[in-house]
């Protein structure tokens, strides 16, 4: 693994906007730094200034204060097609590309080297290539952008990044509108490249949990208290995930390092049993508002060991099963 290097690096920024003599701060004093190969998320409630802070950085909205360095030189010195060269981004609106195709689509990222007309050449084919190998998406490129989902849409647009061969990659909400399995896969894509190909990858994202799995950095923004950067492990060890995100019912795992819904119990039953259908009936009481434990002293007695369930003597065929005779007995 290369070491990394430091490519864009944030000093005392204020992010916000100006109409007129009017300015309105969104958020104050950041300094940080972004490193090559590593893949860093902004997290934060909304209304925290995420997407302001994201279009700061990447030149959409000019800084309220400070400044923004990437390779060591001021953001505000770069060129539009400097920067082009330098930053690629990825946003969350769906554009109308209609009746363009995936390999076009990707082509365009190549637009700050082929000149106006955007001829490409030899290489510059072979680089758009790789680019949809690289994401995975060899058996779309000759599908009409219409037609694809929105998950294969959103790597499609990745591969456009891929394709400007800049050194940081910029996304907004990546994963925004997509299933679950479809969020896994374009994070987890994402980790790959930053790793794989020394990218900086920064997003903002709702995607708490995922984040926190598979996220090298986090930045963790509220007005209040600003930015807060660390590993996930160390931002969860250090109180700072259950200070950012504490809600009535919801806490903080600092063990398993997630977030867990934290049920109102006025009920008890003694739970007698082990392994993974043990762990699941006592996630379902839980869920019912029951505690569960072996060490209890009640009347109801459930017992689960291998594929069976007990309840006071009584065999039932499945944990649904199980609640409903709970419900009979409470």
């Amino acid at each position: 693994m290369s070491h990394k290097i430091e490519t864009i690096r944030i000093v005392d920024l204020e992010t916000g906007y100006r109409s007129g003599s009017r300015t309105t701060v969104i958020t104050r004093s950041v300094s940080a730094s972004l490193y090559s190969g590593e893949l860093t998320c902004l997290l934060g409630p909304n209304g925290a200034g995420k997407s302001t802070l994201l279009k700061t950085l990447t030149a959409f909205l000019p800084p309220i204060k400070g400044e923004i360095f990437i390779d060591n030189k001021p953001l505000s010195d770069y060129s539009d097609a400097e920067l082009s060269k330098v930053i690629g981004v990825v946003l969350t609106e769906k554009l109308n590309l209609n009746n363009m195709s995936v390999e076009e689509l990707v082509g365009l990222g190549r637009s700050p080297y082929t000149g106006f007309w955007g001829h490409m050449n030899g290489n510059d084919r072979q680089i758009v290539a790789e680019a949809i190998s690289l994401v995975g998406i060899g058996n779309l490129s000759g599908r009409m952008i219409q037609t694809l989902s929105d998950g294969e849409r959103q790597k499609v647009m990745i591969a456009k990044a891929l394709a400007q061969e800049t050194p940081v990659i910029f996304l907004d909400e990546p994963t925004a509108f997509l299933d679950y399995p479809s969020k896994v896969e374009i994070m987890l894509l994402l980790q790959r490249l930053a790793r794989e190909k020394d990218k900086t990858v920064f997003l903002s994202t709702h995607d708490l949990e995922l984040a926190l799995q598979i996220a090298d950095k986090i930045w963790l923004l509220d007005k209040l208290h600003g930015v807060t950067i660390g590993t996930p492990e160390d931002l969860a060890l250090e109180g700072e995930m259950s200070r950012y995100f504490h809600r009535d019912g919801v806490v903080f795992d600092r063990e398993r390092g997630l977030f867990k819904i934290c049920h109102k119990m006025d009920r008890v039953v003694r739970l007698i049993g082990e392994g993974p259908r043990f762990n699941m009936v006592k996630k379902a009481l839980a869920r019912q508002g029951i505690e569960a434990d072996s060490n209890l002293s009640n009347e109801i007695i459930i017992e689960v060991y291998g594929d069976s369930y007990n309840i006071n003597g009584r065999l039932v065929k499945s944990i649904g099963s199980l609640l409903d005779a709970v419900k009979e007995l409470i």
